[in-house]
């Protein structure tokens, strides 16, 4: 952060006082040690990610294994992702309270204990209630990373830690679909859906309890805990969450369920929002909001993540349908975008801390490329293949850590230290919401547009008088709705680009922040 930076944080912050809630944590040498510990959080926030991502992709071979049909399968994934999106503003909070190594010990333990057993649910019900433990406790464990980054990670490669959190977004959502087609097809074990977890989070345990140093444990704090936000803000996030996910299924506002699921859900996070701007010990801290870098910023970020999607649903999406692919045959384009982060992640940070870069546009150039790659996808025909999507996979391998990495270099930019854990709440609470809101707009989208496609299609086709005999009519049917579905891709398509290249000027107008500041050589 720079001089100017940190004294812009200064002046915006509220003054201390003696019994202020939040204290600045005790400064750590950076070392191999810390670094082990840290790199053990990093580990358990990818085991979240991608236990999340694969639970999706593999959903028809959990389903098979349970005896379930479609619609009851489809709670295994919604309540998952639910749970993981009500979590996430409060991890931050209790990591401070319990102190960050005991409260992400206990966490992970948790999350693996959920992974051994959860293949030995003995009941439908009992599947469904592992799953939102599961899926709770991930969600806790991915903002402690940022925070973790920001406290730990010393000037000269924050940037470096930061690139690692955004790996949780550009990575693990990638790789999953190679793994799951690993335990499914390759392995033809669908245990190991769950069980892939355990080797990730027993080094995380190791890694956490040598390397992160124990802080002060702050049981006091439950004297001042806002039990009304908890309750609203738990119960309102899940039920946002449960419409986000079945809302395509149960068709939207026709369904009461839907309503009364979205109708509470506001109301509650309503109240949510207000007990956390008046109350002294909030679980998120609102008024960090009005700094542009965070408020603009995150409003950016949300967009971002639905035009993400361009890269992993679109494609799999249109293989799927198309040429009935499974995840084998979709894992090389994951893999195009996910292993590459490896090292375009830390490009990207090094490129970032030159005196001559202005993180603002390597944004836009990020946001640009990802437009160029939505533009070549829209081109897709019913003869494309895999092979198709490689040249608007590359370019999302590159768009994608340009767009996040610096974001998160703005935002974090005009937080302190003390800050982060109140930041990360929020940064990961929208995170997941923006996530589950882009693919129940991208789902609508795609019905809407198939739809309509098939009416033009087919009243071309009468008007034509290409229907012939009544015994082609389900050819007819079938190639309508194939090419309709090829369109409505190409629709969705130009609308993430769209989106990617509006988010353009939005970028531009946020506040520049230079490069930091390293000390010389010796």
């Amino acid at each position: 952060m720079t001089p100017q930076a940190t004294l812009g944080v200064a002046a915006a912050a509220a003054p201390a006082s003696p019994a202020s809630p939040v204290a600045a944590p005790a400064a750590h040498p950076f070392g191999l040690r810390l670094f082990t510990g840290v790199l053990g959080v990093f580990v358990a926030a990818m085991m979240s990610g991608l236990n999340s991502r694969i639970g999706g992709l593999a959903l028809t071979d959990v389903r098979t294994a349970f005896g379930l049909g479609v619609d009851d399968g489809s709670w295994i994934t919604s309540l998952y992702g639910a749970f993981e999106l009500a979590a996430m503003p409060f991890s931050a909070w209790f990591a401070v309270t319990f102190s960050f190594r005991r409260y992400h010990l206990g966490v992970v333990a948790v999350f693996a204990l959920m992974s051994l057993l959860t293949p030995f649910a003995p009941s439908v019900g009992v599947l469904l209630v592992m799953r939102c433990v599961q899926g709770f406790s991930g969600g806790l464990l991915i903002p402690v990373l940022m925070a973790a980054a920001l406290r730990f990670f010393p000037l000269p490669i924050r940037l470096y830690g930061l690139a690692l959190y955004a790996m949780t977004a550009t990575f693990a959502p990638n790789v999953a679909t190679w793994l799951s087609a690993t335990w499914t097809d390759s392995l033809g074990h669908w245990q190991l859906l769950f069980w892939q977890t355990l080797p990730m989070a027993l080094f995380s345990l190791w890694a956490v309890a040598w390397g992160i140093p124990q802080d002060p444990v702050r049981l006091e704090r439950f004297r001042q805990i806002d039990w009304l936000g908890l309750v609203t803000g738990l119960a309102g996030l899940v039920m946002i969450g449960v419409a986000l996910s079945q809302g395509e299924r149960l068709d939207w506002f026709n369904d009461t369920l839907i309503c009364w699921l979205l109708g509470g859900g506001i109301g509650l996070l309503a109240v949510f929002l207000v007990c956390e701007w008046f109350h002294p010990l909030p679980f998120v801290k609102l008024q960090l909001l009005g700094r542009r870098n965070l408020g603009l910023g995150f409003t950016v970020f949300v967009g971002l993540l639905v035009v993400l999607l361009s890269g992993s649903l679109l494609p799999a999406d249109y293989l799927g349908h198309a040429w009935h692919f499974r995840t084998p045959h979709l894992a090389m384009l994951g893999l195009e975008v996910g292993l590459p982060q490896f090292i375009i992640g830390p490009m990207v940070s090094w490129l970032l801390y030159k005196k001559w870069v202005d993180a603002r546009y390597v944004f836009a150039t990020g946001l640009i490329l990802i437009a160029g790659s939505c533009l070549a996808g829209s081109q897709v025909t019913p003869d494309w293949m895999a092979a198709e999507f490689l040249f608007p996979q590359a370019l999302q391998a590159f768009g994608q850590p340009m767009a996040v990495i610096s974001l998160l270099f703005l935002a974090t930019s005009v937080v302190q230290p003390m800050e982060g854990p109140q930041v990360s709440g929020i940064v990961n609470a929208l995170r997941a919401f923006g996530t589950m809101l882009g693919s129940a707009v991208m789902g609508r989208l795609l019905e809407v547009r198939s739809a309509g496609h098939a009416n033009v299609l087919l009243d071309q086709a009468a008007n034509a008088r290409r229907l012939g005999e009544l015994a082609a009519l389900p050819e007819v049917a079938h190639r309508v709705s194939h090419q309709a579905f090829v369109l409505a891709i190409a629709d969705g398509y130009l609308v993430l680009g769209a989106l990617a290249l509006a988010l353009v000027p939005l970028v531009l107008s946020l506040q520049y922040i230079a490069p930091p500041a390293l000390p010389p050589k010796q």
